[in-house]
């Protein structure tokens, strides 16, 4: 089994996504730049039919069901479908953009510069990013937004009720993920750190080892192992966590209640929550594949 899993910091940082799990849907990317999406589309959210030349995508994944998908264009432009109440799909002027992140009701672009665009609402100060620098990562949760370093720490805005902020001290990260109210970093030396609410033992990963990606749910965490392999806490109420038989796993995404898998053979694997047809994917091939 070869696993298509990044094995360094300058690898992985930055990485762009090939799928992504929303609220209640889920979008992938195929390897001819066109993207596919299944689940809930009462905003229009998986309106993806006619998207082409795309390199990544991204999810808002709202806890309260209102939720916008985000395409990143080889020509670093961006598309946005969905829920935009709070304008969080008004990204027709970014220009330069090497990755994209969304979270409820907001979308995060970080740019070939380092800097930082993010557009939505901003009652938690989860949008004042303009004075980052040298970035190379970003996430977005549910209130608040993590940057990634070139330097390996993490930098955060918006609300911290929970610590989910609490990230002062992280040093050596190569991947950031943010939850509801929890955020989860990855470390060059495979280990996970994660702070903020646990009432779902989501952030309980310090036993974790040989991670080389991460994914941060609404209240669960998704760890992808060196040998293509998946590790999950938190909450399973809707089985989001029944991964262990995964196999030959090379990307992860994690949603409100559902966990999404792409294999090293370009389909999609899903458990959790099916309510609106957002782990339907036994049909997808031809996924596009990490660093390919």
């Amino acid at each position: 089994m070869e696993t298509v899993a990044p094995k360094s910091c300058d690898t992985l940082v930055g990485a762009l996504a090939s799928i992504a799990a929303g609220y209640r849907h889920t979008v992938g990317l195929k390897s001819d730049g066109t993207v596919t999406a299944v689940g809930d589309n009462k905003y229009g959210q998986c309106d993806v039919s006619g998207w082409l030349d795309m390199m990544a995508v991204a999810a808002g994944n709202a806890h309260t069901g209102n939720a916008h998908t985000i395409g990143l264009k080889s020509d670093g432009t961006v598309a946005a479908v969905g829920w935009n109440k709070h304008d969080q799909c008004d990204v027709g002027s970014w220009r330069d953009i090497m990755t994209v992140a969304a979270g409820w009701r907001r979308t995060v672009g970080l740019k070939s510069d380092g800097t930082v665009v993010a557009v939505g609402r901003n009652n938690e100060g989860q949008c004042n990013v303009s004075g980052w620098r040298d970035m190379v990562a970003v996430a977005a949760g549910d209130w608040h937004t993590a940057g990634l370093k070139s330097d390996g720490t993490v930098t955060f805005v918006g609300n911290n009720r929970y610590g989910q902020c609490n990230v002062s001290g992280w040093r050596d990260m190569m991947a950031v993920a943010a939850g509801y109210l929890h955020t989860v970093g990855l470390k060059s030396d495979g280990t996970v750190a994660a702070v903020g609410w646990n009432k779902r033992d989501q952030c309980d990963v310090s036993g974790w080892r040989g991670i080389v990606a991460i994914a941060a749910g609404s209240n669960h965490t998704i760890g992808l192992k060196s040998d293509g392999t998946v590790a999950a806490v938190g909450w399973n109420e809707h089985g989001q966590c029944n991964i262990s038989g995964w196999r030959d796993i090379v990307a992860v995404a994690a949603g409100c209640a559902h966990t999404i898998g792409l294999k090293s053979d370009g389909t999609v694997v899903a458990v959790g929550d099916n309510q609106s047809g957002q782990c339907d994917v036994s049909g997808w091939r031809g996924l596009q594949l990490p660093g390919k």
